[in-house]
Formats: C-alpha cells, structure tokens, sequence
C-alpha cells in the first residue's frame, strides 16, 4: 500500500471532517440560517429559476431522441474523466487506482437518471441519499462544477458534428437537477459523520470464497433492518463496496456482513482472504429502502439467492421482534446444498417462528423442496397479490423474481428490492428498478 498517499487522503478527510465541524456549529449558534449548499447553477433541487418547477419528461424526451450519439456510454465517460482530469490533474489523487468501478457506477447512473427523469421527486429523493453518501469521499459542489464543464465537452468529442445545443443544454439540466439535490442532501447531513470507524472483531469463512465479518462501529451507526453500507477496506484506500447489513440492529450496535469474493484484487478479495478480528474498516452511512413497515398489514414474502440472504434474515430477526406476527413465506436459493451457508440461523429462525414457512430452492439438485430457479419456484407456488414481498441476491435473479411477481399481478411498489446493476440492456430491466448500484462485493 502506498502510505504517502493514504495519509494525505487521511489528512485530507481531517480537513474535511474540521470544516463540516465548524459549519454544523455554525448552523447550531444561527438556527435560522442555511448551511452553504455552494455556489454555482444549483439551489434547492425543488425549486428552479423564476420558481418553475424543472420539466424532467421534456429532457427525458430530447436525451432519449438523441442517445444514439453517445451510446454506448463507456466512450462519452471516458471523454468525460480524459477532459476532468487534462483540466484539473489533482482531482485523479481522489480516485481509486483503478477507474473501471467508478465508470460503471456513472453509466448506470446516467441509465437511472434518464429513465426516471419524468419523475422528478423520485430522481432528487434519490440524489439526496446519494449526496448525503458522497460526503465520505470528500466531494464539494466545486467538484460538481468540475464535471459539468467535463461533460459538456464529452458530449462534444462523443457526438462530433451531429452535437446540437438542445442535446448539451438537455443533459447539463439533468445533471444540475440531480447535483442539486445531491448538494441539498450532503447539506442536510451534517450533523452525522460523512464516514463510521469500525473494527472487525470476528472474522469466520464459510467456504473458500465466502465470509462471515462482524464490525463493532466505533459510535452509534444508525440503520434498519434490510439497508446496506459501503464498506471500505484501507487495504485499498479510496474504493468502496455496497454489502448488505444481514442483521436487525443490535444492543451491543454490532453489525454484520455477508461476503462472496467475486474477483481477484478487489474489495470483496481482502474482505475474505485478507482480513482479520481488529482490523479497522470504514461504513458509510445506511442506505437502501428495502425496509419493513411499521407494521406490516399484509402477509410477507421474501425470496433470497446467495448471499441475498443477508437482507432476508435481516428483515426475518426484525419480524421476530414485533408483537404481530403476519404470515411470511421465504423462498431461499442456492446453486448447490454446499451453498446454504448460514443453515444453522435459519433453522433457528424457522423452529422459533410458527408464522414462518421456508422454501429451499437447490438449483437443479434433488432433495429440496423445490428445484430450479428461485423465481420459477415463486410463481409455480401460488397466488401472491395480496403479499408485500422482499427480493435480495444477483442481479439477474432480482431480475427475473420482480418480472415473475409483477405478471401474477402483484402491484410494483408492494416489491421491494435490492437495486439492479446495468448488466442488461436497458429494454430488459425493470421499468422502475432501485438506485442503479448492486448490492454486491467487487
């Protein structure tokens, strides 16, 4: 590890760390004034010039018309950080040495900006959480400012003598709406950390490529049952991974994750092979809206593949907990038997809870109860319109459940999931799928 640079960037989040301090105790001396959200094109992401709400269906419409002149995304992203970094080289020093994350993070991300830009209060609801989560990586609205000028010339280079002004103007108005609201929701967090120290005090592998960590957070880490942090490891400094948090918060406030290592090299490698108790890593704070009602009206349904089952057992210790108990199916996938890693705590959980009925789904094996696809398994089991349902695990079986449960008439926003990733074409996902990250290590 390069420990020049890992101190400066600790250094540079101690600055960061003092001045949110001193704006939060200014805020707290002069209640009635509103913290700097930064200078710029951007205010309060529901207001806009003259007091006209922003006509997101009017952008969608002219981005949607004219995307064939910069899809693929992957060479107007790469114009993108070529021009950031030729203008401003010190920006590069706030990345992870490798970029690959970070340009797949941003295509999907313009993929979920366009598709829900006709909704505009999903979109900065959406910002918000995301401005709120970027405070750890230590990005200010000048930064914002930096990638609007990069983007403006991206679309330049992308789309060469067919660019037109209504095409640029089009898209810097999508992404001054979302910044908008990403300034709005950083402002509104100021009274937390922008990042949770954390010390792994147990670490148990479950397989040659699967651990099971739990992290003691140094204060208070708030959350509920069925939200995911970013984790990062200081074995790779700079670079943050989503897991899901796989259970319902504790009184002792320790947390634990799920981890499948899915790739040499990366965040997921040195959680399971190079990790160990008192190790220190930092969470970001929770997110994720795949979280029980207060109490639930309706009987429940959760459906888990892999390491999903974080988030189902998460939600099932939560349900233990409440005096009324709605009837809850869980239908648990693996590939293999071998791959039901965590049988004893659901066994427990299915001999405490009468309300409980568990459905094993083993690939193509024999002996469970069902076989096959998970989501083939849901739909050949009965009627499910009347459930709220929860679906956690890898993006193609998150996928095919929400398609599976939407055509047996289950209405969309009483299905909840994990956000998909932008592995398919944008024709095959659903049509209002999650924030457009994974819940997966890398």
């Amino acid at each position: 590890m390069n420990t020049t640079s890992s101190d400066g960037h600790d250094e540079y989040h101690a600055l960061l760390a003092r001045r949110d301090a001193m704006r939060l105790r200014q805020q707290l001396l002069s209640p009635s004034a509103r913290p700097d959200s930064g200078a710029g094109p951007w205010g309060t992401a529901a207001r806009r010039a003259h007091g006209q709400p922003y006509d997101g269906a009017a952008d969608q419409q002219i981005i949607t018309r004219q995307l064939p002149l910069v899809t693929p995304f992957g060479k107007l992203i790469g114009h993108l950080y070529d021009a950031m970094f030729e203008r401003h080289p010190y920006l590069r020093s706030l990345f992870p040495d490798s970029m690959e994350f970070q340009r797949v993070h941003l295509e999907r991300a313009f993929w979920y900006l366009i598709e829900h830009l006709d909704q505009p209060r999903e979109v900065a609801d959406f910002c918000a959480r995301l401005g709120r989560d970027h405070r750890k990586l230590g990005v200010q609205p000048v930064h914002f400012e930096v990638f609007e000028q990069a983007l403006a010339e991206a679309l330049r280079r992308s789309a060469g003598p067919r660019w037109s002004e209504e095409m640029e103007q089009a898209w810097l108005r999508m992404v001054r709406f979302a910044v908008g609201a990403m300034v709005d929701g950083a402002a509104g967090a100021l009274a937390e950390p922008p990042y949770w120290n954390g010390t792994v005090t147990a670490h148990e592998l479950r397989g040659p490529d699967l651990a099971v960590l739990r992290v003691r957070p140094a204060e208070p880490f708030p959350y509920q049952a069925g939200q995911y942090t970013r984790i990062q490891t200081p074995l790779l400094p700079l670079t943050w991974r989503p897991y899901s948090i796989a259970c319902a918060p504790r009184p002792d406030g320790e947390l634990e994750f799920h981890v499948r290592r899915t790739a040499p090299g990366g965040v997921s490698d040195a959680l399971v092979t190079r990790t160990r108790a008192g190790d220190q890593l930092r969470l970001g704070p929770a997110q994720g809206s795949m979280v029980l009602d207060g109490e639930p009206a309706r009987d429940v349904l959760i459906v888990a593949g892999g390491t999903g089952w974080a988030t189902a057992r998460a939600l099932l210790e939560e349900l233990s907990r409440r005096p009324l108990h709605r009837s809850t199916h869980l239908f648990v996938g693996a590939r293999t038997l071998d791959e039901l890693y965590d049988t004893a705590a659901l066994a427990r959980l299915e001999k405490n809870c009468s309300w409980l009925r568990v459905v094993p789904v083993i690939g193509e094996e024999s002996g469970a109860a069902e076989s096959g696809s998970v989501a083939d398994a849901v739909a050949r089991r009965g009627d499910w319109s009347g459930h709220t349902a929860y679906v956690s695990g890898p993006p193609m079986m998150v996928t095919a459940t929400v398609y599976g449960l939407t055509a047996l008439s289950l209405p969309p926003d009483r299905i909840h999931h994990d956000p998909v990733d932008g592995t398919l074409p944008p024709a095959a996902r659903p049509s209002r799928a999650g924030a457009p990250v994974a819940i997966t290590g890398g």
